[in-house]
């Protein structure tokens, strides 16, 4: 098998009855950077131009665009060399059952294993343009009344199954499509994650050390910390501040309230009175 990182992939749909679940398929195939769809014999010879369909498909018109229409799963597999049903009705024969995951976790070891073959040729044709540009995977999905026929599981090489509740694992094709879309697109390679906020910068020490002389001369403004008997509160703090890994903006937060506490109990000592250094020794009047 060729790099399946290279595989090109195809989603197949057989009898589809309603509309909506094209375009719900097109949505969950975009979202997932996949566009090769392949309708075979649906209900609505115009089910790509019908208004629940595009309503479903929720901007993924490219991909009802470039979609097919085809009258025989044999005209939806041209290219596709590795077959993948989905299915949950049990069956006394077929292909072995596996979850998306485990499956795509197999190709990916063949693969590796296939990389690490000695022979030359053999490594020359998995990594030869033409080898890989002839091989496709294809999922097919049944219709929604029937599922797939025996007839074509029997044409695939596994049956993928969508670990769900036993007593209730009906999904929608636009739902199962989905799920298997996004562990197909993990196998190959994730897209990246973009940050949803702008990344937080750390206080430094400084910083930090200026808060908690702030926090410092609050606490012994409200009688809670007493200077001639410090023990280890101020450590114990600068401790937890350090455990927590504060932000600037925290650390501006934080700072506010000590003013605020200085300003209520009106009490500001001079800067150095009675303070409590980091050590948790008494600092000596200036």
């Amino acid at each position: 098998m060729a790099s399946f990182c290279l595989m090109h992939t195809r989603f197949i749909l057989i009898n589809t009855s309603h509309a909506g679940n094209v375009g719900a398929a097109a949505r969950a195939m975009k979202t997932m950077g996949f566009d090769d769809l392949v309708l075979v014999a649906p209900r609505w010879p115009n089910v790509l131009r019908r208004e629940e369909t595009i309503q479903r498909a929720s901007g993924a018109l490219d991909v009802l665009d470039k979609c097919r229409i085809v009258e025989t799963l044999d005209e939806a597999l041209d290219g596709i060399t590795h077959l993948c049903a989905t299915a949950m009705t049990p069956r006394d024969f077929g292909p072995p059952t596996t979850t998306p995951r485990e499956h795509f976790e197999l190709l990916s070891k063949q693969e590796l294993l296939a990389q690490s073959a000695p022979a030359l040729e053999a490594d020359l044709a998995l990594n030869s343009p033409g080898a890989s540009s002839q091989q496709g995977i294809g999922f097919l999905f049944g219709s929604e009344r029937f599922g797939m026929r025996n007839e074509d599981v029997y044409r695939c090489h596994v049956c993928l199954s969508i670990p769900s509740n036993p007593n209730f694992g009906s999904l929608n094709i636009g739902a199962a499509l989905q799920v298997v879309a996004y562990e197909w697109r993990l196998a190959l390679g994730s897209f990246g994650v973009q940050a949803a906020t702008a990344p937080s910068v750390l206080a430094d020490a400084a910083q930090v050390t200026g808060m908690l002389t702030h926090l410092e001369q609050s606490l012994v403004a409200l009688g809670f910390l007493d200077p001639a008997a410090p023990k280890k509160l101020m450590p114990r703090l600068n401790a937890l501040f350090n455990r927590a890994q504060v932000t600037q903006e925290e650390i501006h937060i934080l700072r506010g309230i000590a003013k605020a506490i200085l300003k209520q109990t009106g009490e500001v000592p001079a800067p150095g009175a009675d303070l409590v250094a980091i050590d948790g020794k008494p600092l000596a009047k200036g």
